[in-house]
């Protein structure tokens, strides 16, 4: 059982609500527009927040699997 099932909150400052997915912070730094502490190896992410992050790291994602295939 992980942390995201026991309901640990979201690592964005200011956001209170649980969170859905966990990610390492190295990638939840390539994302500028959020402020999360990236010193733990792990950022968890809402719903709401995980979506920008997305958003936002769209085009580096791409450029990363295309290397790999």
């Amino acid at each position: 059982m992980g942390r995201v099932e026991k309901g640990v909150n979201c690592s964005v400052s200011g956001c209170s609500e649980s969170a859905d997915r966990s990610i390492s912070g190295s990638k939840a730094s390539m994302a500028a527009d959020l402020e999360v502490n990236t010193s733990n190896k792990r950022v968890y992410l809402c719903r709401q927040h995980y979506k920008e992050w997305k958003k936002a790291t769209k085009e580096d994602r791409e450029t990363e699997r295309a290397r790999w295939g």
